[in-house]
Formats: structure tokens, sequence, C-alpha cells
């Protein structure tokens, strides 16, 4: 059974930082790119960055642009199983929202995790 944990969510101030982790593991099947999302209160998911599995090549949302930074830790990664990382900086009150990892094989990402939640306090 797939399972997509997510962790290192929690409150901090306007211009702190902080890394989520994701621990991606019992997959069916190999995936070529893993995904960070968000979702404030009211708000539409969206997505903030992704990476390739295979070459590495990231994704930026022009919100995080500069200020977020998507990684993989093949050293610690077994076959079908993926831990990637999220860490943010210079944070400000409009990034609060809860925190998701997700899986894609194609053009969909197909597997989720339950979420971190990320608060920022100006």
């Amino acid at each position: 059974q797939a399972q997509l944990v997510e962790s290192g969510g929690g409150s901090v101030q306007a211009g702190g930082s902080l890394r989520l982790s994701c621990a991606v593991s019992g997959l069916p099947y190999s995936i070529n790119a893993l995904g960070w999302f968000r979702q404030a209160p009211g708000k539409e998911r969206e997505v903030v960055a992704a990476i390739t599995t295979a070459g590495g090549s990231t994704y930026y949302s022009e919100a995080v642009q500069g200020r977020f930074t998507i990684s993989q830790d093949n050293a610690k990664s077994r076959p079908l199983e993926y831990l990637v990382y999220l860490q943010i900086a210079s944070l400000k009150p409009e990034d609060t929202a809860m925190y998701y990892c997700a899986a894609s094989r194609g053009d969909e990402y197909n597997y989720w995790g339950q979420g971190t939640q990320v608060t920022v306090s100006s």
C-alpha cells in the first residue's frame, strides 16, 4: 500500500524557515515526478514545486520562486521508495497552508500524503 508521509511543518514567524520532508514507500511502480502542493483555507490547492525523479529537473510556482527549494535524497532511497524535501525560507503569512506531497507517474499526481501544516505569523 502506497504511503506518503509528510513531516516538518510548524508555526513560525514571518521571515523564518522550515524544511518539510516526505517519505514515499509502497508504490506499485516507479514514478517520474514528486511534487509539493499547498492549500490555504478557502483557496484551491496549488502546486508550489516539483522535481523529476530521474534527472532532478525542478519546477517552482511564481509565488515561491527564489524562496523554496525542492530536493530529492537518492542516497537514502531504495527501489520504489523516495525521500523528497522542501526547504522553505523567508516565510510570509500568505504561505500559511496545509502542504501536501504527491507522486506522479505520468500526467497526474496519483498518490497523496495527509499533509503537514505550516502557519506563519506576522
